[in-house]
């Protein structure tokens, strides 16, 4: 005699227990595999699963292509979410900015689906027809038209030339120079160079000299000024060796004058020098001058413009 029972032990109408919780097929109904599962274990009664117990079963078995595709299809529609809400803001922001631009006004032409309209700006402003008003009041038609042109403009050869001397800022390294040279403009030696050697290495004259005070006083100045440029009546030559502008005007207060031995009661055998310190109206200068007996301080003297076109004056 045959045992049927024994036949179907642990099985439940052809149905395995152990391919109910394994088989991929299943997956998305896991929880629902685990309860037939009970109530095959405890005799054809459904159990409950606990919702965590159910929900930890779920994450562990592998999701099916269902599941799959399902998740994919969500995640594109949160895409398109995020995507249209950015294009949303993008143009509100865009509608803001051009109101903001115009004045605070918005204009919108809607066409006619049935006809072709010609849209024109209020309030008189240009528009793109071709007939149009010029700009000097007569009318003008037509793509070529070209309205009159009115001012002085001139390209030709007479303005086609440079006068590089009007560029000397840029050309003197010295700033106090760069700024006198700017005021001598067309009176500068031709050949001047502002960047010529100075000659300077610092004072290198006997202290209360007039030679030491001009040395001094020059830098008080930001002028250049040589440390070797010999007694007072050779520093007309020394400075003229190394580039600077000599001649026989007082141009600028800074202005070294030259005195030849014993010239205007100077000393006999050296000369003398002395810094100009202000030029007058009449051509007349006034001086600063400092000497061996003075002890290092200075006294002034007045000379006349006769006086002064016969002293040979160093500048830069």
């Amino acid at each position: 005699m045959r045992h049927a029972a024994h036949k179907a032990l642990g099985r439940t109408g052809g149905l395995s227990i152990s391919k109910l919780m394994s088989h991929p097929t299943h997956a998305a109904h896991s929880a629902k595999a685990m309860r037939h599962a009970a109530a095959v274990t405890s005799g054809g009664a459904v159990v409950e699963l606990d919702a965590a117990v159910a929900e930890k079963i779920n994450e562990i078995i592998p999701p099916t292509r269902r599941s799959i595709r399902l998740e994919r299809q969500a995640e594109n529609r949160r895409h398109y979410a995020v995507v249209s809400a950015s294009l949303a803001a993008l143009v509100g922001t865009t509608a803001t900015a051009a109101i903001a631009m115009g004045g605070g006004r918005s204009r919108m032409a809607v066409a006619d689906p049935a006809t072709t309209s010609v849209i024109r700006p209020a309030d008189g402003a240009a528009s793109r027809s071709q007939d149009r008003a010029s700009l000097d009041g007569t009318s003008v038609s037509g793509d070529n038209a070209q309205t009159s042109n009115y001012g002085a403009w001139d390209l030709g050869a007479a303005n086609t030339s440079l006068d590089v001397a009007m560029m000397s800022k840029s050309a003197a390294n010295n700033p106090k120079v760069a700024d006198l040279m700017d005021q001598d403009a067309g009176l500068l030696p031709a050949g001047f160079d502002p960047n010529h050697a100075t000659g300077d290495v610092g004072n290198a004259y006997e202290f209360s000299q007039c030679t030491w005070w001009v040395y001094v006083r020059r830098h008080q100045l930001g002028l250049p000024v040589g440390s070797h440029m010999g007694n007072g009546n050779m520093w007309a030559s020394s400075a003229r060796s190394l580039g600077y502008w000599v001649d026989n005007s007082a141009r600028h207060v800074g202005d070294i004058m030259v005195f030849a031995a014993g010239q205007d009661g100077t000393d006999t055998t050296c000369g003398h020098v002395a810094i100009i310190e202000k030029i007058n109206p009449d051509g007349s200068v006034e001086t600063s001058e400092c000497g061996s007996v003075m002890n290092g301080k200075t006294y002034s003297k007045t000379y006349s413009a006769a006086q002064v076109a016969q002293h040979d004056i160093i500048h830069y």
